[in-house]
C-alpha cells in the first residue's frame, strides 16, 4: 500500500466534496482543518475542481487533499498538476488505471463487484472504492466479497452517514469511509461553513471512538 492511501486510512473518513464556486474554497478547507479532518476528496463534476485545488493545497499546506470523480487521464493529469495527492473514480476504467500506475501517481478505482476486484488485483491494487456503497449492498456485501480477497481493502462512498459510519469502521476491511454528510452542498452554498466545522468535529470524533 503507498503511503497517500496509508494516510487515508489514518484520517478514517474522506470529506467527499463539491464545490460549484472557487471562493469556496479556502473557508471549506478552514471548516475541515478546525473541525479536525484535514483532508478532502474534491470532485471533478463541477468546472471549479481544479481551481479548487490549486486554492486550497497552496495556501493550506497540511491540508492532504485527493481528487475524486476523475473518469479521463486528462482529468487525471489536471488534478496532479493542481495539487491532488491521488486519484479516485467512481468506476474501473483500465486507461484511467493504467495511466496513474504508469505514471506513479496513486488511484482508488471503484468497483461493485469479484470481477472488478479481480481487475484491480490484476494491476497489482490492494484498494479499491466500494461505490455506491449503501445501493450496492452496504458493509454486508463488502464483507461477502472480501471473503476470498483476503488482502483487499475497501474504501465505500455513498450512503455514508454519521449514523452508518461506526459499522463500516468497525470492520478490518474498510481502509476509510467517504462521506459528503458533513460537507452537504446546500451548507457549502448557503456559506455555513460553521456547521460544516461542527458536523466535520463530530466526524472526526466518530474515528478517534473507532479506531483507538
Amino acid at each position: 500500500m503507498n503511503s497517500v492511501l496509508e494516510k487515508i486510512g489514518q484520517i478514517g473518513i474522506i470529506p467527499v466534496v463539491v464545490l460549484n464556486k472557487v471562493a469556496d474554497a479556502e473557508p471549506l478547507a478552514d471548516a475541515l482543518i478546525k473541525g479536525g479532518l484535514p483532508c478532502a476528496e474534491v470532485t471533478f463534476r463541477t468546472d471549479a475542481a481544479e481551481e479548487s485545488i490549486k486554492v486550497i493545497t497552496k495556501k493550506y499546506l497540511d491540508m492532504f487533499v485527493i481528487a475524486g470523480t476523475v473518469l479521463t487521464t486528462e482529468q487525471v493529469d489536471r488534478a496532479i498538476a493542481a495539487g491532488a495527492k491521488g486519484i479516485v473514480s467512481p468506476g474501473f476504467n483500465p486507461k484511467v488505471v493504467e495511466y496513474c500506475l504508469k505514471n506513479n501517481y496513486p488511484v482508488c478505482p471503484g468497483i461493485m463487484t469479484p470481477s472488478e476486484i479481480e481487475m484491480a488485483m490484476g494491476y497489482g491494487l490492494d484498494v479499491v472504492k466500494f461505490f455506491p456503497a449503501e445501493n450496492a449492498g452496504g458493509l454486508k456485501m463488502i464483507k461477502a466479497m472480501a471473503a476470498p480477497y483476503t488482502k483487499m481493502k475497501f474504501m465505500p462512498t455513498g450512503g455514508i452517514n454519521a449514523v452508518n459510519v461506526r459499522d463500516y469502521l468497525a470492520c478490518d476491511k474498510i481502509l476509510a469511509c467517504g462521506g459528503s454528510w458533513m460537507v452537504k452542498g446546500d451548507l457549502i452554498n448557503a456559506g455555513n461553513f460553521a456547521k460544516i466545522e461542527e458536523l466535520t468535529a463530530e466526524a472526526a470524533a466518530i474515528v478517534k471512538e473507532m479506531r483507538k
